[in-house]
């Protein structure tokens, strides 16, 4: 007997599990922790492996930005992981890097960041300040 692709099943999975682009490391948990239900599931359905292999492909496109760091990432991208990865708002880098204003134009990639910059959030996030240079 040959499975066949169920559309309404596969819209009910979808609904229950409501895939998304992964952005950070909370959302990329909450995937892998699908993608591990579905791995231990014997007889997947048609859909379930439509959904898991959905999965993985969010999974990975996730962990080639934010784990590959220097191939696609940028010095504001990288901030923005730095930032995400120790709980931090930008009101947390005004004694960093200077005025509300200044951490705003950085944190929303409206200025670049010199070498000066770079060099202060080096030490702060205990990193190469080449990270932050183009």
């Amino acid at each position: 007997m040959t499975l066949t692709f169920n559309s309404d099943k596969y819209k009910e999975l979808l609904s229950q599990y409501q895939p998304k682009i992964i952005r950070n490391e909370a959302d990329n948990e909450k995937a892998l922790a699908m993608v591990e239900k579905l791995m231990s599931q014997c007889d997947r359905t048609p859909e379930e492996n439509e959904l898991y292999e959905l999965l993985i492909a969010l999974i990975e496109k996730f962990e080639q930005e934010y784990y590959a760091p220097g191939t696609t990432a940028t010095p504001h991208s990288i901030l923005l992981f730095l930032m995400e990865q120790r709980e931090l708002q930008p009101a947390d880098l005004v004694g960093v890097i200077g005025s509300e204003k200044r951490v705003s134009e950085v944190v929303n990639g409206e200025g670049n960041i010199g070498k000066e910059l770079a060099l202060i959030l080096g030490s702060f996030f205990h990193v190469e300040p080449s990270l932050f240079c183009n």
